[in-house]
């Protein structure tokens, strides 16, 4: 049988079915009726709702845990309904051709239980034609494995790379049963639910070697998955490895995926085989999304501040990741240089307490990455914002199309540079290697012993003490503001840049005060307009930089200078007004600042 045709029977059952759980579904299968509506609620008239003692619950994850992490999403399990599991997995994305050898990697030989199970999965997601679920974090799929037909919901957890929420049940066929989901779905999203019909977006095919693997620090169940995903006549190749705890800690995950990677090539994922699909589905390149807002307890110590904060940084690295690498969307790189100096400005944070050993060797790291990816913002910058306003602007000049063809060679070169860096080994060790570091808190091993105490002390005064310093940083910076050059323009927005991180990072310990929220939006202002001043300034050396590539670009060149020269001189009343606003405003961590 063909691949179209394995598809096409994998599908059968939503396209025709007759009937399912006792609710009609339509001959064309595009749209499936939400059952929902019956009145029938889970656990009643749906055994198949129940699911078996092994599902219920992992050795690592506590009932409390789940409650708490279910009211998170707004969502209040029934009785008859309770959730799976807490899914703590990480991706490795590895070669089609080389994806079988990992199998003999010499840590799965020495530490797998047996050879294993092979199974061939097929699967239909599913969801509104506005994508309603996958716009809130929620996937929603029916995967067949032999003649077993499971209904999942899965949902994303904040801040956390690994973590993932999923609730499952059985059902008769590929068609969704809507009203067994309902309990897992926030309380916000039932109405619409109810409302709209769902319809299947895209399907997998994929052919997986499972195994488990025992190591000191937990057990982790690895999946070789290798196959498709198609939506309509585009379809997409998968080739990982799945890494998922089954019992231990979350460092083991990092452990074997770090082992991993020393065998062969292997690059850290947390996308997900859903959001692959509906990008797909959509023909649109990977989301480039700016991080989460942190969210901090004010009586959290500062070792759980630093576990946050770091976790964070990490997830919106492995996030920006996908949208870099594709090079579609100018974001995705921007994102990843956001996420790499954020990463830089937490390591920074904790200089006054972790030895300063493994966090130099970390942020050097981090700094190579970054470097590799610098020219190719710097292109995106100058060719999507300042040629095509300038260009737009000046329709009689000549010479923007020459100028435009020798800036799209330079930024696709840059990007072909930044995807080399970007799947290099040396970044993969980069950021696996920090994902164990951070689960396994490894910087309590490299605290002195005299500075152990104060990770266990409020995370609140040594907030106060950081951020009044890097304040008082960006104040002496900025003296006689009105003069300063350029070039001490630019120290003060990279003391300025470093404040705003920081307060990122330490600000959300004071809660929802108009004082935290007012000082944010101030020096947000204010370095958005050093920015903008910052971009100007380097326009001039990109313009050297391919002057010479371009010829019969020099009008538009000089038209780009002269354009941005007063356009300069309009910038500095705004950026004299936003550093007065910074100023004047009273800091959060004040005992005078406004509740």
């Amino acid at each position: 049988m063909s691949e179209t045709g394995a598809i096409k029977r994998a599908v059968e059952p939503v396209q025709r079915p007759a009937r399912t759980n006792g609710h009609p579904f339509p001959d064309d299968g595009k749209k499936i009726k939400n059952s929902a509506a019956s009145g029938a609620g889970p656990g009643s008239e749906f055994p198949d709702n129940e699911l078996s003692h092994n599902e219920l619950s992992h050795a690592d994850i506590a009932a409390d845990e789940i409650r708490a992490e279910a009211a998170a999403l707004e969502i209040s399990p029934s009785r008859d309904a309770a959730p799976r599991a807490t899914e703590i997995e990480l991706k490795l994305l590895v070669d089609a051709d080389r994806l079988a050898d990992f199998s003999d990697a010499p840590v799965i030989v020495a530490n797998a239980r047996n050879k294993g199970t092979r199974k061939h999965l097929k699967a239909v997601y599913y969801d509104t034609p506005k994508r309603m679920l996958q716009r809130n974090g929620l996937s929603f799929r029916v995967r067949q494995s032999g003649a077993r037909f499971t209904q999942t919901v899965k949902a994303e957890f904040g801040n956390d790379p690994l973590r993932r929420g999923e609730w499952e049940a059985s059902v008769p066929s590929f068609a969704p049963d809507v009203a067994l989901a309902l309990p897992f779905i926030p309380d916000k999203l039932r109405a619409d639910l109810e409302r709209h019909p769902l319809e299947a977006v895209f399907t997998t095919d994929i052919r997986r070697h499972q195994r488990l693997v025992d190591l000191p620090s937990g057990t982790v169940e690895i999946a070789f998955d290798q196959g498709h995903l198609k939506s309509d006549d585009r379809s997409m190749q998968v080739s990982e490895i799945e890494l998922e705890l089954k019992a231990g800690s979350p460092s083991a995950i990092y452990e074997l995926a770090l082992r991993l990677a020393e065998y062969g090539p292997a690059r850290p994922s947390i996308r997900s085989k859903s959001a692959r699909g509906f990008d797909l589905a959509a023909d649109s390149p990977p989301a480039a999304r700016r991080p989460r807002k942190l969210r901090l307890d004010p009586s959290s110590s500062l070792d759980e501040a630093f576990a946050a904060i770091l976790r964070a940084c990490l997830h919106h690295l492995l996030q920006s990741l996908p949208a870099a690498e594709d090079g579609r969307d100018p974001e995705g790189i921007h994102q990843l240089r956001v996420a790499l100096r954020r990463l830089r400005s937490a390591l920074d944070l904790m200089r006054s307490v972790v030895s300063l050993n493994k966090l130099d060797l970390l942020r050097s790291e981090t700094k190579w990455l970054a470097q590799n990816l610098s020219a190719a913002r710097d292109w995106d910058v100058f060719q999507r914002e300042t040629l095509r306003v300038v260009a737009h602007g000046c329709p009689a000049i000549a010479g923007f199309d020459a100028l435009d063809g020798a800036v799209e060679r330079r930024r696709t070169a840059c990007y072909d540079k930044a995807r080399l860096a970007l799947t290099d080994r040396r970044a993969s060790s980069l950021l696996i290697g920090l994902g164990g570091w951070i689960e396994a808190r490894g910087w309590r091993s490299d605290v002195a012993p005299e500075h152990l105490g104060q990770l266990a002390e409020p995370a609140m005064s040594f907030a106060r003490r950081i951020l009044s310093t890097q304040h008082a940083k960006v104040l002496k910076r900025g003296r006689r503001f009105k003069s300063l050059p350029a070039e001490e323009l630019h120290q003060v927005r990279l003391a300025a840049k470093k404040l705003r991180y920081v307060a990122d990072f330490l600000l959300p310990l004071y809660g929802q005060q108009k004082s935290a929220k007012r000082f944010s939006s101030k020096l947000a202002d204010l370095q958005q307009e050093l920015g903008i001043y910052n971009d100007m300034a380097t326009t001039a050396s990109l313009l050297a930089d391919v002057g010479a590539e371009s010829s019969g670009s020099g009008i538009a060149a000089a038209a780009i200078a002269g354009w941005q020269a007063h356009a300069m001189v309009g910038t500095e009343p705004r950026l004299r007004k936003a550093w007065s606003d910074f100023v004047k405003t009273k800091v959060p961590w004040s005992t005078e600042a406004e509740a």
